[in-house]
């Protein structure tokens, strides 16, 4: 028999996955997260790593984090969030990776600041894109989960583990940033 997927109040679990229903066992749950998720979650990272094949792995690690670890969840609706976060902080431990490998290809720190740990050279992407990877890292995870998950800044907080002011700043700043960039790139 499926579990009913418990809402707590003020949750950041999506309100289409908390009417939902999960299978009771762990394979057909995280299949059924998978399926639903899948895509989103790789735009998502996607934004975050400018690589699709990254995002990919950062997602599928994801979901076997959560397959290994599905005994301790303890509310199903909250599983999804789960995935979400793990997704946030495997896309930060790539640009991390990159960044050291780098700097030991390169030898130089100097190097490392001007290409602040993303790749620049693809010219099909978009403007906005190119200009969001030049954001600090937390405010692009701001700016991504805000109008791309379209989470509220208190979801935005809990999910990041930070306080509402601290996103309310980088919400604001990360426009302003790009809005600088844009006019300074016409």
């Amino acid at each position: 028999m499926p579990l009913p997927l418990r809402v707590p109040p003020n949750s950041v679990t999506d309100s289409d996955v908390a009417r939902k229903v999960l299978p009771r066992d762990r394979t057909s749950a995280v299949t059924a997260l998978f399926e639903e998720h899948y895509a989103s979650l790789v735009r998502m990272a996607r934004l975050l790593v400018d690589d699709r094949e990254t995002a990919e792995d950062v997602v599928m690690d994801a979901f076997t984090g959560l397959y290994r670890r599905w005994t301790a969840v303890r509310v199903p609706a909250e599983a999804h969030r789960y995935v979400r976060s793990s997704v946030l902080n495997g896309a930060r431990s790539q640009l991390r990776r990159r960044r050291l490998r780098r700097r030991h290809e390169s030898g130089s720190l100097q190097q490392e600041a001007t290409r602040d740990g993303i790749e620049t050279n693809e010219a099909d992407r978009s403007t906005v894109t190119q200009l969001l990877k030049t954001l600090p890292y937390r405010q692009r995870q701001v700016l991504v989960l805000r109008y791309f998950v379209d989470l509220t800044e208190a979801q935005i907080a809990y999910e990041l583990g930070v306080s509402p002011g601290s996103v309310k700043t980088h919400a604001s700043r990360g426009p302003a940033a790009l809005a600088r960039a844009l006019d300074g790139s016409r």
